[in-house]
């Protein structure tokens, strides 16, 4: 009798053990820069990628995923919570005291930043509501390990809660234990908008004389060698990718891994990245199933507001119903969106406000100040040879119809552009009376999204900051406290809310925020510490600045 319950016990066991491990698969996102579907498994063979094309092989290939904002922070500030930046104020590009990893980061004291009224914008952190959080926090209190390698940028600094590491070393192989379940980010910068100028002396790989030219750029010696050297950049990229998916099988957890690829928004060329176009908003996407069990293509709607609960619901974790996306994957999946949103604001020292309305043919534009023209003096991408020598042109009269259209002021507030037909959306058919009908159903697509979502962008930035800054000092997140129970154990609590708070036992009290720690999420769980360790306290909560550090030793 009690061997046969020890078999059954045991078979128990691996039951669970087996279910455990189902229900929280390892999840991988291999995230590459400013770049749009320009690989060979969309159609453009330019580039010779040849991990990226095994990996989509085995992968289902989205054909219509989409950032909410054609640039970096806004666009990971959608990410990281699944909300829409319009509505909680992180959609001007950028912040400043926002971070890429630990790091502050500032303007240049030279530059000056203004809103659409000419008031100065000051340095801020956005102030997110107090109920929203980084998603990888859920991940973390159901025992995953999280990390990032190591770009951020959401707008706001990473709360120390968000992941078990957040550093350029930050791997899958620091977790503690084999059997822990991960979720790891790696962020490749290879095709970023600045590597046209910093790669400039690397060798070419891609011919210029064989690149495509998109029909709003000038064709010149010049443009197809910034060109030429965005691909050879895709292909430098490849490599990195080969090489992380090396490791992966290396450790013997490909099969066991869900692997995801895109683009944090569209490419680095003139009228590519920050427009609101699909060249600034359609990105490149796919997901690799466990063991490769999902493969082929799909037209499905994806937005970038979609990938926090998607994530979660890959890991059996119900998507809070504060998130704006909604899961396209796993237990919790919903039904196929019909639309997705975009938006475009403020991109460094130039402001405007549009708003997109995509669906999966046709592409449309709410514009709130037709006199401005959609090109944007962006000072940073002068650094772009080709971009001078398009504004050099323009000085001349050189450029053609379509090449002058973006410098133009847009005169409509509305704009249709039929994707299949257009893909470069050129010919603006909203005043054509045989999309009447189409031009009415996207424009009460844009009216619905404005009714169910907050639009912060009404609001005159400077303004906005005076809200999340009350007298223009950032909210300080307060210290936090601990309860002690009957069995030595403390609880830990902060009075502010939305806090999270993190905790770290050491040998000793510390005295400042080493992020290199391995500091653990408190989960609400009583806290026990351990003879001669001491228990150190922090929190924050999201635009906030961090609490004092609080420490506790078992004799206090």
């Amino acid at each position: 009798m009690i061997m046969k319950f020890l078999l059954f016990f045991l078979s128990c066991l691996f039951f669970q053990s087996n279910l455990f491990g189902q229900n929280q698969p390892n999840i991988l996102w291999i995230v590459c820069e400013d770049i749009s579907p320009t690989l060979s498994f969309y159609g453009d063979t330019t580039a010779n990628t040849p991990h990226l094309n095994t990996l989509a092989e085995e992968s289902m290939i989205y054909d219509h995923a989409f950032t909410t904002v054609g640039v970096c922070a806004p666009s990971r500030s959608s990410i990281i919570t699944g909300m829409y930046p319009t509505a909680i104020g992180t959609m001007h590009m950028r912040t400043a005291n926002d971070v890429h990893s630990w790091g502050l980061r500032e303007y240049p004291e030279q530059t000056k930043h203004t809103d659409i009224r000419g008031d100065t914008i000051r340095k801020y952190a956005a102030v997110l509501p107090e109920y929203v959080r980084c998603f990888p926090e859920f991940l973390r209190e159901e025992g995953y390990y999280c990390t990032n390698n190591s770009k951020t940028d959401y707008q706001f600094a990473a709360p120390v809660t968000a992941w078990d590491a957040n550093y350029r070393t930050a791997h899958w192989r620091n977790r503690p234990s084999k059997k822990t379940p991960f979720f790891s980010v790696f962020n490749f910068g290879t095709t970023h908008e600045s590597r046209l100028w910093r790669h400039k002396d690397s060798l070419l790989t891609i011919d210029p004389e064989q690149v495509p030219v998109p029909p709003y750029l000038q064709n010149t010696k010049i443009s197809r060698q910034n060109i030429a050297r965005h691909y050879s950049n895709i292909e430098l990229l490849d490599q990195e990718v080969g090489e992380l998916i090396k490791q992966l099988k290396e450790d013997g957890l490909y099969d066991e891994t869900i692997i995801f690829f895109y683009s944090d928004h569209g490419g680095p060329l003139p009228r590519g990245k920050r427009a609101i176009y699909d060249s600034g908003l359609r990105v490149p996407f796919l997901i690799k199933d466990l063991n490769s069990a999902e493969k082929g293509r799909t037209n499905r709607l994806v937005s970038f507001v979609d990938l926090a609960p998607t994530i979660l619901s890959l890991a059996n974790i119900q998507p809070p119903d504060y998130m704006h996306g909604k899961a396209f994957l796993g237990e919790y999946e919903t039904k196929p969106r019909q639309f997705i949103y975009a938006s475009s604001d403020r991109f460094d020292g130039v402001t405007d406000r549009i708003r997109a309305v995509r669906d999966g043919r046709f592409l449309y534009l709410r514009n709130f100040y037709p006199h401005l023209s959609h090109y944007k003096s962006i000072k940073y991408r002068y650094n772009i040879p080709m971009m001078n020598e398009l504004l050099e042109l323009r000085k001349a009269d050189s450029l053609n119809t379509l090449q002058q259209r973006w410098f133009q002021p847009k005169n409509n507030y509305e704009e249709l552009y039929d994707t299949r037909h257009d893909p470069h959306n050129l010919h603006n058919l909203a005043e054509e009376e045989n999309y009447r009908s189409v031009l009415n159903r996207m424009r009460n697509a844009f009216f619905q999204f404005q009714l169910q979502y907050p639009d912060l962008g009404h609001i005159p930035e400077s303004q906005l900051i005076d809200i999340m800054w009350p007298e223009g000092q950032q909210p300080k997140t307060q210290r936090p406290f601990y309860v002690c129970q009957q069995d030595g154990s403390v609880l830990l609590e902060c009075d502010t809310p939305g806090a999270g708070i993190a905790y770290l036992l050491a040998d000793q009290k510390l005295d400042s925020i080493d992020y290199n720690l391995p500091w653990q999420l408190y989960n609400n769980e009583p806290v026990f510490i351990p003879d001669g360790k001491v228990l150190n306290v922090i929190a924050e909560r999201i635009g906030y600045q961090k609490s004092e550090l609080r420490a506790l030793s078992f004799t206090e």
